[in-house]
């Protein structure tokens, strides 16, 4: 079965859909990707308070957004020509050369998380459960989320014990912008550019990621990402991205060891490999 032939059929939820209900607190209604939310002159759906209602199976950045219950996943990365320019030392520091160890190279070879970066264009669904205290985003990739609470703008996160993959998100509005502000990553990939000699790109501990979040029509949305990396490069710089709600898209079981070709880091030819060398 082919990626997009799971995503034009209608599925069950997956155990991790059920948990993110749970920790929303009761907001079972506000899991539908369509309904009765009201809607206003644009059809852009409104919660009762008035707030853009962002709930919804979404093809994020990774996709065509061809406005069809089916769509094409394609490998977003982070622009080059939009990248500020480097601190001294910078560029060192985000392409790290091949070392041989795909723990290094590609550490999803092996299972280990994209981190927050590279999740937010990978081209894999991603569920949304907007309530008015907070946002729950459920990404299909690897069954990763995120339970990001609302309040007031431009506040500061709660202390952080330790740096993590996805960080310490926060949100507020901003009109009808939504912004996700997020500190406490661990070093690590970029994005999966990989240059033919092996390498890849890589954001510091230092980071700071800023999500603005707009509806553009009824179902489409901007999608900017802020990247300020102050080891990196000497400014912020912005990536423009768009997403579309997808209201016939289930969240699929994702099980990465399933498919670990690479365990130990001795990776082996997938099935499609070894028959185009047949």
């Amino acid at each position: 079965m082919t990626w997009l032939d799971m995503h034009n059929r209608l599925g069950s939820a997956s155990v991790y859909g059920i948990v993110a209900v749970i920790l929303v607190g009761g907001a079972l209604s506000a899991c539908s990707a369509g309904g009765d939310r009201p809607q206003d002159a644009q059809g852009i759906p409104r919660t009762p308070e008035g707030r853009p209602d962002f709930t919804g199976v979404w093809a994020g950045p990774g996709f065509a957004h061809t406005g069809e219950p089916t769509d094409s996943a394609t490998v977003r990365r982070y622009t080059e020509s939009n990248m500020a320019p480097f601190t001294p030392g910078g560029q060192a520091l985000l392409n790290r050369p091949h070392t041989g160890n795909v723990r290094l190279d590609d550490p999803t070879a092996v299972c280990l998380p994209n981190g927050l970066t590279r999740q937010i264009p990978s081209p894999y669904a991603q569920q949304w459960i907007q309530t008015p205290g907070q946002l729950v985003i459920l990404y299909e990739y690897m069954h990763f989320f995120r339970v990001i609470p609302f309040g007031p703008p431009n506040r500061a996160h709660e202390p952080i014990a330790e740096p993590t993959y996805m960080g310490d998100s926060i949100a507020w509005w901003d009109g009808d912008t939504l912004v996700i502000d997020t500190i406490g990553l661990n070093e690590w990939l970029l994005d999966a550019y990989h240059p033919e000699d092996g390498g890849s790109r890589w954001h510091s501990d230092q980071i700071h990621v800023m999500e603005h979040i707009r509806f553009t029509d009824a179902t489409n949305a901007s999608y900017d990402v802020t990247i300020d990396d102050p080891a990196i490069f000497q400014a912020p710089w912005v990536e423009r991205w768009q997403m579309q709600r997808k209201p016939t898209w289930k969240i699929f079981e994702f099980v990465c060891d399933d498919n670990d070709r690479c365990r130990g880091g001795n990776c082996i030819d997938s099935d499609v490999q070894k028959s185009s060398t047949q």
